[in-house]
Formats: structure tokens, sequence, C-alpha cells
């Protein structure tokens, strides 16, 4: 199941003894052409980082989430189209599956519980407000950022910044990673350059040196529509008012 834009990846293409070699490295990009994503590392921060997908971890994928620290601590960040696609409206039965690798769920699943995306977004898809918080409720007894942590939500910091941006293809087992830089795709959007974000990305964050998310696969054509550029909506007032909407703050 796809809800992100159809994308295509060199990791796709790749006969099975190509795969195993690309888990240890990045496929070799030709002078002049964007860096290609590698296996995530497994760490406390990718922890953070997990499947959005339908009725169980194993069930058919929609996107990437991650954990942000918010006061109920149990709150999410992807992208709107993920969770609100605007040919099916709001997604019912979804779960986040921190840390997922290889058919495991190191902690568990969540339910989705509430989804906040802005009227401009429900109304009429405006890419300008392609951003969703999602709470998820507690598992265990525990609140989703008890177990993981969560990262915090960065405001505005201009273009240039360097970011690490992790998420989950669809079809691939294993997280991808890469780091680069944001460059300006418009006033209100950002854009980075990384081969290998197909389908089952959008929803990936963007995170800084520090911690604090600046951006989520999304916005401009919901994120792209190569594997090669991906796009966001610039973290700025719009997603800090969805944000206090979303905590009650």
């Amino acid at each position: 199941m796809a809800l992100g834009p159809v994308r295509t990846a060199c990791a796709r293409l790749l006969p099975p003894l190509a795969l195993l070699l690309l888990a240890a490295t990045a496929c070799a990009a030709p002078a002049g052409q964007p860096p290609v994503a590698r296996t995530a590392p497994r760490d406390a921060a990718g922890d953070r980082i997990g499947t959005l997908s339908l009725g169980t971890a194993q069930g058919p994928r929609a996107c990437t989430a991650s954990v942000v620290r918010s006061p109920g601590h149990n709150l999410l960040v992807t992208a709107a189209h993920c969770v609100e696609p605007e040919d099916y409206g709001l997604q019912e039965g979804l779960v986040f599956t921190p840390g997922y690798r290889d058919g495991t769920s190191p902690y568990g699943t969540w339910s989705v519980d509430v989804v906040t995306v802005d009227p401009r977004w429900s109304e009429d898809a405006d890419p300008e407000y392609d951003v969703a918080f999602v709470t998820v409720r507690p598992s265990g007894g525990r609140q989703i950022e008890d177990v993981v942590g969560g990262n915090g939500l960065g405001g505005e910091g201009g273009f240039g910044l360097a970011v690490s941006v992790t998420g989950y293809p669809n079809g691939v087992e294993e997280p991808i990673t890469c780091t680069t830089r944001t460059a300006s795709q418009s006033p209100t959007q950002e854009r980075f350059d990384c081969d290998g974000y197909t389908n089952g990305t959008s929803g990936s964050p963007w995170i800084t040196a520090d911690g604090a998310v600046v951006g989520v696969i999304g916005g401009y054509q919901e994120g792209g529509d190569t594997p090669r550029i991906s796009y966001s909506v610039t973290f700025d007032d719009r997603v800090t008012e969805l944000y206090r909407r979303a905590t009650g703050e």
C-alpha cells in the first residue's frame, strides 16, 4: 500500500547480492550526482523513528513517523498525506512501530489515537500544510516518549541546515538514512538531495545535530516524485501553531 508519491530507488533494482552490499555501504554516486542513502545504524536516535502501518507492525505500510517531545509524552510527527490522504480521507487503524527492523518490534506497536492536521490540508490538500501531529495510546501502561524518548520540535532555522533524514521505504525491512543540507525550494518549502527515498519514506523526520526536527518528507509533490529529491514544509509558525493545537498548549 503506497499512500505517498510513486518513486523508484537503486535498492529496488539491484540483485540480492548487491542488496547485501548496500546494507553496509551506500550506492556509488557518479560525480555531480546526489549521495545515496545507506542502511541506518541501530541507535537510540533511530529508535524514535518507526513505521506507520495498518493494523499490525507487519500490516500494509503507509509512511514513516517519529516521536517528538510533548506534555503528554504521546506525540508523533509525520506528513498529513500519510494519515489523511486526499483520495482516502482519514486513515483508520494505523499503528506506529518504533525501531522496526527485520520483522521485529523491539518496543511494541502503538495505536494511533488522535490525528491533528490543518483544515487547509483537510479541505484542499494544500501542500503548504502537509504536516500532521498524531497522538498514540499508551502501551503496557507507558507513553511512547517515556519508552524511546523524543526529539525537540525545531523552529524556522533558515536553509542550508545540516540534517539527517531516516525513513522506511516500503518493501525494505531496515530504515535508510542520509546526512545532507537543506536548500530552498520556495520561501515556505525546503528540499534535500539524496537518492533512495521511495514510497514509505513520506513523513521521515529531518533532524539537526542537536536533535531538533525541522522538517518531514512531504509538502511539494507530497514529498517528491523522484527518489533523488525530497521536500518539506518549512517548520515555521504554521507548524508551531499546529503543534499547539495537537498538545492543547
